[in-house]
């Protein structure tokens, strides 16, 4: 074989590599749940606030997936935590990093508690824009555990 004839092959398989690539790119992709928001709402409404919507997206483009899942213990299930604000004030799952110092602490509620009352915990997709709803306002207290006034 000649040179000439090995350096045509390399560049075959080189262009071959390449179009395969641009074809992979250009295919439709489904969307992954690692990217998508989780709506959670395991206690929002019944203590009168509303769901907190968490960008998964935002926090994986910064994170790995060991810091939240293995280092501060979440477990891979939307709703598979109970997650308390007691439980974030006490510096744990949210609280780790959400101290004021790391990222911005828990008085800011209408950060996290953005969703629209009555969303279930699920992941949502990369749908934060239909998730969020105006600025919070906090129900009047028969409202918040929607059970009749007691007597």
């Amino acid at each position: 074989m000649t040179a000439q004839t090995m350096q045509k092959r390399v560049w075959a398989v080189m262009a071959s590599g390449l179009l395969l690539g641009l074809l992979m790119m250009a295919m439709p992709q489904t969307s992954k749940a690692e990217y998508a928001d989780v709506v959670i709402n395991n206690y929002a409404d019944a203590a009168g606030m509303r769901p907190a919507v968490f960008p998964h997206w935002f926090h994986r483009i910064r994170f790995r997936c060991k810091v939240c899942h293995a280092d501060l213990g979440f477990k891979f299930k939307a709703g598979g935590n109970k997650i308390t604000m007691a439980k974030i004030i006490d510096g744990r799952f949210c609280g780790a990093c959400h101290n004021g110092e790391v990222a911005w602490s828990v008085e800011n509620c209408a950060m996290c508690h953005s969703g629209i009352p009555g969303t279930p915990t699920h992941f949502a997709g990369s749908t934060l824009q239909r998730l969020v709803a105006p600025a919070y306002k906090p129900l009047a207290p028969a409202q918040a555990v929607n059970q009749p006034a007691k007597k």
